[in-house]
């Protein structure tokens, strides 16, 4: 619910598998940008949203850049990104992520890097902060 107070976001550590006990405060703004792989897949996350965005990126990239990040940020082993991307990762984005895209008011399509997508997008979020 909009209420126009701070809120405590939760902190995931990736190498507890676990929300941290602080919080990140995000205080009141003209637009707040909620973002994630699930967002548009729960129905009462996605009435609250103005404008929902799915950014499509290829599936192929999407892994890579999940082998590199888990391996160079998170260290772990390709093995073990493998194995969780073969248990998990890849039937949920089937089951969850994927879908929920039609849920979208606005798909950008080429992982971000579609100008005129983010033009359409930039002037929108200009309009609601007055510039």
């Amino acid at each position: 619910m909009r209420e126009d107070r701070p809120v405590g976001v939760p902190i995931y550590d990736f190498a507890t598998h676990r929300r941290r006990p602080e919080v990140r405060r995000v205080d009141p703004a003209p637009i707040v940008i909620v973002e994630g792989i699930l967002v548009l897949a729960d129905s009462e996350l996605r009435a609250q949203f103005d404008i929902k965005v799915f950014v499509d990126t290829d599936d192929d990239i999407r892994v890579f850049r999940r082998i590199r990040r888990d391996i160079e940020q998170r260290g772990r082993t390709f093995e073990s990104v493998r194995q969780q991307y073969y248990a998990t990762v890849r039937p949920m984005t089937l089951e969850y992520a994927l879908p929920s895209k039609r849920f979208a008011d606005l798909v950008i399509p080429e992982g971000g890097e579609n100008h005129v997508a983010l033009d359409v997008l930039a002037t929108k979020l200009r309009s609601i902060i007055g510039r």
